[in-house]
């Protein structure tokens, strides 16, 4: 479920406020770890 999140987030469709408190720590930690990308 914190990949589908991830990509929602990494798509521009949902913020990480969007993300269930359940999985927003595991989908904050991909996001860190995703260097690549700019998040505004």
């Amino acid at each position: 479920m914190d990949k589908i999140y991830y990509d929602l987030i990494k798509d521009g469709l949902k913020i990480i406020s969007d993300v269930p408190e359940k999985w927003k720590a595991a989908v904050q930690a991909l996001l860190d770890a995703d260097t690549t990308a700019v998040y505004l």
